[in-house]
């Protein structure tokens, strides 16, 4: 997904900065635990994928580069109480209007490169197969975004459904 402005010119006139957009954290690491980050880095340098890095002195997950393979390592090299249990991304993918297929071309590469089996091709008249990301499935590891000819995957915060 392409990154949009970060604020436009109604909210710069009115005084009204735009949300900070949602980032994504590697597996366990909460919006509440990451406070807990003193940025030493150990967790940046354990990671076999080279996936995570540091963005003002917190850790936090690199989409573009890779996929993350659940190895724990960096919750093994923290020494601060960031990461917790279960051990599961806070964020899903999401497919946007750029994908390939929704303009009449044939693709399946996210299908392809999703580990999960996540991304299925749904059929539709007269063009081809659209993706639709199963959420109860999606991890989250960020196979399918790189892959994407037309980079229409990107993060979006997981929807955590309420318990009564």
């Amino acid at each position: 997904m392409r990154a949009a402005a970060s604020i436009s010119r109604r909210q710069l006139l009115r005084g009204r900065p735009a949300p900070m957009p949602f980032q994504p954290r590697p597996p366990g690491v909460t919006m509440a635990s990451v406070a807990a980050c003193t940025g030493c880095g150990a967790c940046v340098a354990a990671c076999p994928e080279k996936i995570l890095a540091l963005d003002a002195g917190k850790v936090t997950l690199l989409p573009l580069a890779g996929e993350c393979t659940f190895c724990g390592e960096c919750a093994k090299a923290c020494p601060e109480p960031v990461f917790s249990e279960p051990r599961i991304m806070a964020h899903i993918v999401a497919i946007s209007g750029d994908c390939l297929a929704m303009a009449g071309i044939t693709c399946m590469t996210c299908r392809d490169a999703c580990p999960e089996a996540a991304i299925s091709m749904r059929p539709r008249l007269g063009g081809p197969f659209l993706p639709a990301v199963e959420t109860d499935s999606c991890t989250g590891c960020g196979a399918c975004i790189a892959p994407c000819p037309s980079e229409a995957i990107g993060i979006v915060e997981r929807e955590i459904a309420n318990a009564g």
